[in-house]
């Protein structure tokens, strides 16, 4: 049987127990999509699966655990950064500036940090990778897997959409 002929016939059921662990409807998407992706890999093997409808869910919540894990990482990664940015900043701010730059400094890096809410997530991520982290296009083509010039591209987006967020709050100041 066709990897595509056993995903659609256990899609309905492989799609409930991956909604029942993970609420956003996007995430439920892209895992679907991996579990879909798992049953290609494996399209030599598939005939040696013997309970193929286990097989099926145990890839479902390993799947599952993978998204859990990278959403958490990527969630203490932005913690992070957000941490290390106003704390290293702001600390070196206060010491060599007096009262008004302080004040000054602060209420930029509130701006700032709410246009960087506003990006979406690729643009917000690439952004804090080269500029926080200090990613080379090379490594930020290798994470995104796309090529160096496409990141460049979307660097220079993303960049564009932050000056015009923050044009736009300084504007409404």
């Amino acid at each position: 049987m066709s990897p595509q002929v056993i995903y659609l016939e256990n899609e309905s059921w492989l799609r409930t127990v991956v909604r029942s662990r993970v609420p956003e409807p996007e995430a439920v998407e892209d895992i679907m999509q991996n579990i879909a992706l798992a049953l290609v890999r494996q399209k030599d093997t598939l005939a040696e699966i013997n309970r193929l409808g286990s097989w099926l869910y145990q890839v479902a919540v390993r799947q599952v655990l993978m998204y859990r894990r990278t959403r958490g990482r990527r969630r203490r990664f932005e913690e992070g950064l957000v941490k290390r940015a106003t704390t290293g900043a702001v600390d070196a701010v206060y010491t060599a500036a007096g009262p008004v730059d302080r004040v000054l400094a602060a209420e930029q890096q509130q701006s700032v940090r709410a246009a960087m809410d506003r990006l979406n997530e690729l643009d917000r991520q690439i952004l804090l990778l080269k500029y926080s982290e200090n990613w080379t296009y090379q490594e930020l083509s290798e994470h995104l897997g796309v090529g160096e010039d496409t990141v460049e591209y979307r660097l220079s987006k993303a960049r564009k959409r932050l000056r015009v967020l923050l044009s736009k709050s300084v504007a409404s100041n």
